[in-house]
């Protein structure tokens, strides 16, 4: 049942009361976010990255991909780095709508959302340009371990490639039907 409240969908089966649809969202992307970080910890956080070609079909590669908290925000979201020039760069730049698939043996977690970047070609409103090395460096931590800090002495390389901080903001959380 619809409710005409903005920001407010179905209604809860005992009470009858409108159930605010931010509130289940949020709590089923935390427990399936909470998922996604263990299965890819068990992969060294190698994860399927699914972006939109021009045409409308998909596009997929491999990343590195981890969760971690929005540099500005704090919500956990998503995050992976791109190299620059790639086509999953030029893509979420022309369409933000991504997939990342964490997956472990026959268990998978798959994470929708819109993509921010955050790179040389690349600003994200409320950070510095400078901040771009420093958010690179946590993803990059999220996704693989360590800390960011300890992911410093790859800057060069970083900036020689034009990398890119992928960050997704989960707008859907899936997984096995049994999971």
């Amino acid at each position: 049942m619809a409710c005409s409240q903005p920001g407010l969908e179905d209604v809860e089966p005992r009470t009858n009361r409108p159930r605010p649809q931010w509130l289940w969202q949020s709590t089923m992307n935390r427990v399936g976010l909470d998922r996604a970080r263990e299965l890819g910890a068990r992969e060294a956080g190698l994860a399927v990255v699914v972006t939109i070609r021009e045409g409308g079909s998909v596009q997929a590669s491999v990343a590195n991909a981890g969760v971690l908290h929005h540099p500005l925000t704090g919500e956990p979201m998503v995050g992976f780095v791109a190299r620059g020039g790639t086509k999953k760069l030029a893509n979420l730049r022309a369409r933000p709508t991504v997939t990342v698939v964490f997956r472990s043996g026959w268990e998978w977690v798959a994470v929708e959302g819109d993509a921010e970047l955050l790179g040389p070609d690349d600003s994200l409103e409320g950070l510095d340009p400078g901040d771009a090395l420093r958010v690179i460096r946590t993803v990059y931590a999220a996704a693989v371990g360590g800390k960011q800090e300890e992911w410093a002495e790859l800057d060069a390389v970083v900036a020689a490639e034009r990398h890119t901080a992928v960050l997704i903001r989960p707008s859907r959380v899936y997984s096995n039907p049994s999971q």
